[in-house]
């Protein structure tokens, strides 16, 4: 059976039981699935006037009992509708299936992690194969630009995709 969309997850960094989304800054891959809902916290007045950047480490897990996702890429299919934010992401730095170093805090960007904002697959970081049960470190950063006014909803959604073998 081919790997297929529903195998490709999305959990927290920052330890095995993590459940705290704004602890997830890197670290040993969480058991607990990636809420995109709640990944980030609410930009207070000071950040919007001041304009802010923070970070989460999150890792995507081939969940296929039996087979590799190939030739994997992540991408950002939809960035944040409003004009004041941004999301970018970075590959970790750790390899396939390694825990991912951490960060001091949410303001702390992680070492040696490029951004960019790749919006297609062809465009997309690469990241090779993921074998069943493999994973990899993603590094996401939100720009609130300084003056940001008010917005509702205001999220991106990240894809991996890959050759599925058949």
């Amino acid at each position: 059976m081919a790997v297929i969309s529903s195998d490709i997850k999305f959990y927290l960094s920052g330890g095995a039981a993590n459940a705290v989304p704004g602890s997830a800054l890197g670290g040993a891959k969480s058991s607990v699935e990636v809420n995109p809902a709640t990944l980030w916290d609410n930009v207070t007045s000071a950040e919007a006037a001041a304009g802010d950047v923070e970070y989460r480490c999150i890792y995507v897990q081939n969940t296929n009992g039996t087979d590799t996702l190939l030739t994997a890429a992540a991408w950002i299919s939809s960035n944040t509708p409003s004009a004041s934010t941004t999301l970018d992401i970075g590959l970790g730095t750790a390899s396939i299936s390694a825990t991912e170093q951490s960060v001091v805090n949410e303001s702390t960007a992680p070492s040696g992690v490029s951004f960019s904002a790749p919006s297609t697959q062809g465009a997309g970081l690469s990241i090779g194969d993921l074998a069943a049960g493999a994973y990899k470190a993603i590094w996401l950063r939100r720009t609130v630009n300084a003056g940001a006014a008010a917005y509702n909803n205001d999220g991106a959604t990240i894809n991996v995709g890959g050759d599925t073998g058949a």
